[in-house]
């Protein structure tokens, strides 16, 4: 029966795809009925090898009596066979550990990147959270000389920016801890999105002299919300890929080349706000330099909702079960420390 697979046929890919992620090998018949306990002869395997290449699941590389897995067989693999692989308590331990050591956002996406491509053994990618989805911790004023200012923006993803503001004239202390208070009281565990709606009319609230230097704090606090709306990226590992040169098809430089595109590595990572696993196989990925290459990605955020995502590009020829569990581990735990930070 076409496009129905017999559970005897899932259990031979399943075998297919696991010799093959193990040895590099294209696999034969015989060396599946030796290797694993199927409960069949060597010649009914064989006649579920040819079903499964007629259905498009494993193929014959050219100079090769075994077949490998397709797109197709992996996509299969992942869907209906393939576990999560939970890693080991010291994993988690050391995972733990390390990711407990950072100091600030910048080092906690370092250390998740580094953290990741280790585990895997891939190309790790994280994004950072998107302070689109991220809402005001606190606004700090810090007075620098009479008429200038620090402004430091503290998000609830543990992001600091600073800016400096330049006032149309001198601001006491008293001011400035005044504007401070008042800001705080209106943008404290907002949006950012909603923020110019909350401050608009904040200036006309003070005397006319303090106006101005108002008007410029909050402009300066806009700008800062605009620009950090842009997504950005940290990515390691790149060198991995060496190690599977002769998993992609001619040469590893269309991979190296669309990795350096983050507009692609964003669009491949996929909406942060869906915080559940994807995985996408080979010809699944649109850009075209990606055609040889698995991605498995996965949102993180403090508390349910995804503030970004993170995952790992490698060959279509990648364990699943342990990847999907690395990532999804890793995601977890950069989560917490959000959520404690």
């Amino acid at each position: 029966m076409r496009g129905v697979l017999s559970e005897r046929r899932l259990e031979v890919l399943r075998a297919i795809v696991q010799d093959y992620v193990g040895t590099e090998e294209p696999v034969g018949s015989k060396a599946l009925t030796e290797r694993h306990r199927l409960g069949v002869s060597p010649a009914t395997v064989r006649n579920d090898m040819a079903a499964l290449e007629d259905e498009g699941f494993i193929a014959q590389p050219h100079t090769s009596a075994g077949r490998i897995p397709t797109d197709k067989g992996y996509r299969l693999f992942v869907d209906r066979l393939a576990g999560v692989k939970p890693l080991s308590s010291p994993e988690r331990r050391a995972i733990q550990n390390f990711l407990d050591g950072a100091v600030d956002l910048d080092d906690v996406v370092g250390r998740t990147v580094r953290l990741l491509a280790q585990l895997t053994r891939q190309v790790a990618v994280v994004q950072y959270p998107s302070l689109t989805r991220s809402t005001v911790r606190h606004v700090e004023l810090l007075p620098l000389a009479t008429a200038r200012v620090m402004l430091v923006l503290i998000t609830d993803t543990g992001r600091v920016e600073q800016r400096m503001v330049d006032c149309p004239a001198p601001v006491s202390e008293d001011s400035l801890a005044d504007l401070r208070a008042r800001l705080n009281s209106r943008v404290v565990g907002r949006r950012f999105a909603d923020v110019p709606q909350l401050v608009q009319d904040l200036p006309e609230s003070f005397e006319q002299e303090d106006r101005g230097t108002v008007s410029i704090v909050l402009s300066t606090l806009l700008e800062t919300l605009v620009e950090e709306t842009e997504e950005r990226l940290m990515i390691g590992g790149t060198a991995n890929l060496t190690r599977f040169v002769h998993d992609f098809p001619l040469t590893i430089r269309p991979v190296l080349e669309a990795l350096e595109e983050h507009v692609v590595l964003l669009k491949l990572l996929g909406e942060a706000k869906d915080s559940g696993m994807t995985v996408r196989i080979g010809h699944e990925n649109a850009h075209e330099g990606l055609n040889a290459t698995s991605v498995v990605a996965v949102g993180y955020g403090s508390g349910d909702e995804a503030v970004a995502k993170l995952g790992v590009v490698g060959p279509t020829r990648m364990d699943y079960p342990g990847t999907m569990g690395a990532v999804r581990a890793v995601a977890r735990y950069v989560g917490q420390i959000l959520a404690e930070s």
